[in-house]
C-alpha cells in the first residue's frame, strides 16, 4: 500500500515538472528571455527549498561535510539549468507533449545505463529483456508524439 503512494508522489511530480515548463515557456515570452526565465525559476525554487528546510529545522551542513562530496555532486545546479533551460526554449517550438516525451526518454536509456553499470553511485541494477523492451516502447511512443 505504502509502494502505491510513492508511485502517486511520483506521478504528481511529473504532473507539476509538466505544469513547470508551461508556466517558464510562458515567463520566458512575458520577459524576452529564456535565460532569465530560467534564473527566476532556480530564485524562486531556491528560496522556497530554502525557508522549507528553516521551518523544518534542517540543520545547516557542516564544510567537512560538503568537503566530501564527489566532485560531480556540485554539478547538479548546472544540469538542472540546461535543462530547464532547454524545456524553456524547445516547448514554443517543439510543444510540450514533445519536449516531455523526449526528456523522458532520454531520462530513461539514461537511467538504464546508471543503473547497469552502477553509474554515479547508483545501486546497479542490472539490463533485463522487460527493461529493454520498455525502453523501446518507449521510444516507440516519443517517435509516435514526434511524428503528428
Amino acid at each position: 500500500m505504502a509502494q502505491i503512494g510513492l508511485y502517486g508522489a511520483a506521478a504528481l511530480a511529473g504532473i507539476a515538472f509538466v505544469v513547470q515548463q508551461a508556466v517558464n515557456a510562458n515567463l520566458k515570452g512575458a520577459l524576452g528571455s529564456g535565460l532569465w526565465a530560467g534564473f527566476v525559476n532556480f530564485t524562486v525554487g531556491g528560496m522556497a527549498i530554502g525557508l522549507l528546510a528553516l521551518a523544518l529545522r534542517e540543520p545547516f551542513p557542516s564544510l567537512d561535510a560538503a568537503a566530501r562530496a564527489p566532485w560531480y555532486a556540485w554539478i547538479g545546479g548546472l544540469l538542472g539549468a540546461l535543462y530547464i533551460v532547454g524545456a524553456i526554449l524547445l516547448i514554443p517550438r517543439l510543444g510540450a507533449a514533445a519536449v516531455i516525451a523526449l526528456l523522458v526518454v532520454g531520462q530513461m536509456l539514461m537511467s538504464l545505463a546508471l543503473d547497469h553499470f552502477g553509474g554515479l553511485g547508483v545501486p546497479i541494477h542490472a539490463l533485463s529483456a522487460p527493461r529493454i523492451g520498455g525502453a523501446l516502447l518507449l521510444v516507440i511512443g516519443v517517435v509516435l508524439i514526434c511524428a503528428s
